[in-house]
């Protein structure tokens, strides 16, 4: 008789904010924590290696900015109808989208120096690209009647 039935699983739970590791397959956390030691996106990424997740958190940074900025930035001329300028607009999104994906994996491996970076990041893409701060020159070419923006 087979007594390694599917869902009986009797190995002792693991220790308190630990990740529990099945065999070779190691689980991630389901609450927040701090610390450099994780996993974030990619199996064994960053690791243990202090450098790697510094280099982590700065991408996480540089792709909520980007984020923001395809969120704000018109690629076309305001009221174009060509097929060119469709393509371009929808090719934009799916890149946001992605990046907007990737960056809520990110965030969805509970640590808590992402979630900081990418909300920092976010922060400042909206400071920098939505905000009006860095708006004058833009919103005198629309009191103008120029409703051209190339570049965010």
């Amino acid at each position: 008789m087979d007594h390694n039935m599917p869902g009986m699983n009797m190995t002792p739970p693991a220790a308190a904010g630990a990740p529990a590791n099945h065999g070779n397959m190691a689980m991630t956390h389901m609450t927040f924590y701090w610390g450099k030691n994780s996993e974030i996106l990619f199996s064994g990424w960053p690791g243990t290696r202090t450098g790697m997740y510094v280099l982590v958190l700065i991408l996480v940074f540089i792709v909520s900015v980007l984020a923001e900025w395809l969120s704000n930035c018109r690629l076309s001329r305001s009221g174009s109808k060509s097929v060119s300028a469709g393509i371009v607009q929808t090719i934009s999104y799916a890149i946001r989208v992605g990046l907007a994906y990737l960056l809520m994996l990110a965030v969805m491996s509970f640590n808590v120096g992402v979630l900081i970076v990418a909300i920092v990041g976010h922060a400042v893409g909206f400071l920098v690209f939505t905000s009006r701060v860095f708006r004058d020159s833009y919103d005198s070419d629309k009191i103008s009647g120029v409703h051209t923006r190339l570049a965010c």
